[in-house]
C-alpha cells in the first residue's frame, strides 16, 4: 500500500500538475476577476518553477557530494537501481543515470571495493514483463568480465526503503561488514544515506550523476527553461520521499 500511495503522491505533487489545474480552472471560471487572477498565478508559478536560477540554488543546497574515501579498500559498494529502464518488450537499457553503473565499475577496477551489491527490482506500478534491474545489471557486468564472486544481488526492491532493507539482509547473510560505499545520483543521495542509516547500515556517500550547476551566473539563468521544470519534478520526489521515510517505521 505504501508503494502505491507513494506513486500517487508523486504525481499529485509535481508543479506542472498544479499549473495545469489552475489553467483549467481559469478556462472554466465564470467570474472575470477570478479568471484573470488564476491566469496570473499560473504564469507566475510556471515562471518560478522554470527558472534556472531558482533550481540551481535548490540543487546546490540539496545534493550531497562524495566523502573523501582515502586509500582504504572497502568491503562493498552498494549501487542503487534506477539507472536502467525497460522497453515495451521487456528489454533493459541504460538511461541518463547510468553514471552510477560507471562509477561502481571504476571502484571495482581500481581496487577500492572488494564486492558490489546490486539492489533493484522493478519500480513500475503496472508490470507487463518480468524485468528485474539487478539481474540485468549483473548480466552487463558479466559481459565486462566482472566475476560472479564479486557480485551480490537482490532483485525484489521497488523503492529506496526496500533497497536498504533487502540489501541489509543480503549483506548480513554473507557476513560482509561495513562501512559500505553507497553509490547513487547526487539528487538521490540525501534521501538514500538517510534511509540506509535508518535501516542500520553504515554507509559513506559516493556520489555520481551531478545535476547541480556550480557555474557563474548568466542572464540565461533567469529565462524560462523546460529543463528546470523537469528537475523540479525530480527534487520534489526526493524531498517528499525524505519526509515520508522520516515518519515511516522500517
Amino acid at each position: 500500500m505504501f508503494f502505491i500511495l507513494s506513486k500517487i503522491l508523486l504525481f499529485l505533487t509535481q508543479p506542472l500538475f498544479w499549473i495545469f489545474l489552475m489553467l483549467v480552472w481559469a478556462v472554466f471560471a465564470k467570474n472575470a476577476k477570478r479568471k484573470k487572477r488564476l491566469l496570473f498565478i499560473s504564469i507566475g508559478t510556471l515562471y518560478f518553477f522554470s527558472n534556472t536560477f531558482v533550481i540551481k540554488q535548490l540543487t546546490n543546497w540539496w545534493d550531497i557530494p562524495s566523502q573523501n574515501t582515502g586509500n582504504k579498500t572497502y568491503s562493498c559498494a552498494i549501487v542503487l537501481g534506477g539507472f536502467t529502464s525497460v522497453d515495451n518488450n521487456g528489454k533493459g537499457y541504460f538511461n541518463s543515470a547510468s553514471t552510477r553503473f560507471i562509477e561502481t565499475l571504476k571502484l571495482q577496477a581500481t581496487g577500492k571495493v572488494s564486492k558490489i551489491m546490486i539492489t533493484g527490482g522493478s519500480g513500475l506500478l503496472l508490470k507487463g514483463h518480468d524485468f528485474k534491474e539487478a539481474d540485468f545489471t549483473a548480466e552487463q557486468m558479466r559481459i565486462l568480465k566482472i566475476p560472479d564472486s564479486v557480485m551480490l544481488t537482490e532483485n525484489q526492491s521497488r523503492n529506496t526503503m526496500e533497497n536498504a532493507l533487502f540489501s541489509k539482509k543480503v549483506l548480513a547473510d554473507h557476513k560482509i561488514p561495513g562501512p559500505y560505499l553507497l553509490v547513487t545520483s547526487a539528487y538521490h543521495m540525501r534521501r538514500s544515506v538517510y534511509t540506509f542509516k535508518k535501516a542500520g547500515l553504515d554507509v559513506i556517500p559516493y556520489t555520481s550523476d551531478y545535476v547541480a550547476d556550480k557555474g557563474a551566473f548568466s542572464i540565461a539563468d533567469i529565462m524560462p527553461n523546460a529543463v528546470a521544470l523537469a528537475e523540479w519534478n525530480t527534487y520534489t520526489k526526493e524531498m517528499i520521499g525524505y519526509i515520508a521515510y522520516h515518519f515511516k517505521k522500517f
